[in-house]
């Protein structure tokens, strides 16, 4: 009788175990899923694209920095100041070749961007993802 409450509680610690690693495992899906795909800020910027490259040892990603042209108190205080970096998803084909061109052209533009919550080094060296080029015309 003893051999058999023994057993039957180690199934029922098993099977708490069992349950308690899946609900671990669900949440830690979860907040993975909220830190990947979640965008934290949508916005838009307005400047000249400095340069656009792919940069990586491991993981190639594209980067870009965009010169934000800024007047007033902050003009000329200091060139870091003055620049906005950021990068591009590899996927982006489009963007990518609108940002390779108005680096070359020199074109004031807007970039469309979203701000992710965390860094992933396959995805790019900031939280800033430009998602569309928008050229102005002068």
């Amino acid at each position: 009788m003893e051999n058999n409450l023994v057993q039957k509680s180690k199934r029922a610690l098993s099977k708490g175990f069992k349950i308690l690693l899946i609900i671990l495992v669900v949440i830690l899906i979860g907040v993975f899923s909220f830190y990947y795909w979640g965008v934290y800020e949508r916005g838009v910027l307005a400047g000249k694209v400095l340069r656009v490259a792919e940069k990586g040892v491991v993981f190639k990603t594209w980067e870009g920095k965009l010169n934000l042209e800024t007047f007033g108190a902050l003009k000329g205080t200091s060139p870091i100041a003055e620049t906005f970096d950021f990068s591009v998803e590899r996927s982006d084909d489009e963007v990518i070749t609108d940002l390779k061109t108005v680096a070359l052209t020199g074109e004031r533009v807007n970039l469309h961007f979203i701000k992710r919550y965390t860094i992933f080094p396959w995805r790019g060296d900031t939280r800033y993802y430009v998602t569309k080029v928008e050229r102005l015309k002068e």
